[in-house]
């Protein structure tokens, strides 16, 4: 049994569309929210984290009510193709909005948009499972990361590309040219992705080959019951670990392209270069970081990511201006977020039998996003209200909090086995 990667990166196509709307809403929407229309870092930090706030309860709704759908093209297709085509007609107001300096026709798109984008980020993600054999689901979701890279490495050009310099540049091309990118990739996998026909596929294939359905359980946790103490504390730090890493990492990412020009005096769409560079890095990093973890474990490389975060960002938070050495700074920052990312999830599911998977998953991103929802709005208060280079210092803590959490966490750790290709060690979740 082997991938069919080109079925596979054509799958992948809904979550790249996905990764590039949310590189330019996390970077360009802040910018528009206070130079165009003065709005306070503290209101738009809380507008910045209604995404996560929508998530919260849209993702669940829609990726079980997909479950339950049975249509002609699919269960996931029809998500993905209305929620797309919404998307992209919404997202053309936001620039005229912009340009018109029209906040209240701004702030109605922006919410109809990221209701639209939360109607099929489930279904989206859930197609390639359903699409794809059990024992080659590591593979291919390693290819679904990638597609997710290349989406947001193409908005970051974008942004580099056609956001010209000044304090009131013209957003409408870069709009348009990132949902042009969402349209056509939607379009080319709904022309190719015969998801009905794939499915039954993949299920007569696993009939054929006696595929066992059901996870092998951790000996440690039975399903349905209570954990016990020592388990059930190890889970809470490691909760609180996510928490933390998230309320430090996201800080930056949400604030940096404002940062970038009220400190460091970088015009248009300078700053993109240096996230670019963090993007870049953790893809890169993903296979040296699986073989990392297979020989230390993942607590020791998760630890290692957090330190490594915190002393670039604690060097950043440094400089009065913007200096070349920002690049090294950030592709160390973008090896260290891999290094969480790849092995914070796995030690949550460790924890959980075979039954639980899905509840312990839903405790994992239940933290994570609402980590996502609380800093923009405490570092937006204090950037409004001390100044912007309190934006660093602040990740730095919530980073040091995050080491010592995870320090006093005992389980959840066994070492992944190797992976029996390279490619297997990009399997991140996110």
């Amino acid at each position: 049994m082997k991938l069919n990667y080109k079925r596979t990166i054509l799958i992948g196509l809904a979550f790249m569309s996905i990764s590039a709307f949310w590189q330019m809403y996390d970077n360009v929407v802040p910018l528009i929210l206070k130079n165009t229309f003065g709005l306070g870092e503290t209101i738009t930090g809380a507008i910045m984290a209604a995404d996560n706030v929508l998530a919260l309860f849209l993702l669940p709704i829609f990726g079980s009510f997909s479950d339950k759908v049975n249509t002609k093209i699919g269960k996931r297709m029809p998500f993905i193709l209305i929620g797309t085509a919404l998307a992209c007609t919404l997202l053309v107001i936001l620039p005229i909005a912009d340009n018109t300096v029209n906040m209240a026709l701004f702030v109605g798109g922006l919410f109809f948009v990221l209701i639209s984008m939360g109607t099929y980020r489930s279904p989206a993600v859930a197609l390639m499972p359903d699409l794809t054999p059990k024992p080659l689901r590591s593979k291919a979701n390693a290819v679904i990361n990638l597609m997710g890279a290349v989406g947001g490495v193409y908005t970051l050009i974008m942004i580099k590309v056609l956001v010209a310099k000044g304090d009131k540049p013209n957003y409408f091309p870069l709009f348009m040219a990132v949902g042009v990118v969402m349209a056509i990739s939607v379009i080319i996998l709904f022309i190719t992705i015969k998801e009905n026909k794939l499915r039954k596929e993949r299920e007569e294939l696993e009939i054929a080959e006696g595929l066992v359905e059901e996870e092998e359980e951790p000996a440690n946790v039975n399903a349905g019951q209570k954990l016990p103490k020592d388990v059930f504390r190890s889970l809470c730090f490691i909760l609180a670990s996510v928490a933390f890493w998230f309320i430090a990492y996201n800080a930056v990412t949400t604030a940096f392209s404002r940062y970038a020009v009220q400190v460091w005096g970088l015009e248009g769409g300078g700053y993109a270069d240096c996230l670019l560079v963090a993007t870049v890095a953790a893809i890169i990093s993903y296979i040296p970081i699986g073989s990392i973890a297979s020989n230390i474990g993942r607590k020791k490389t998760i630890i290692i990511g957090v330190a490594l975060l915190g002393l670039c960002f604690f060097a950043a938070g440094l400089f009065n201006e913007y200096h070349p050495v920002m690049v090294v700074f950030f592709c160390i920052i973008g090896f260290a977020w891999a290094a969480i990312g790849v092995n914070s999830y796995p030690m949550v599911v460790e924890i959980a039998s075979a039954g639980d998977v899905g509840k312990y998953t839903g405790l994992y991103y239940t933290f994570s996003m609402t980590a996502q929802v609380i800093t923009p709005i405490l570092s937006g208060w204090l950037l409004e209200n001390i100044g912007y280079r309190t934006l660093f210092p602040y990740s730095v803590i919530f980073c040091i909090l995050a080491i010592i959490t995870m320090s006093q966490v005992k389980h959840g750790d066994s070492k992944p086995a190797k992976k029996k290709s390279a490619l297997e060690n990009l399997d991140v979740d996110d």
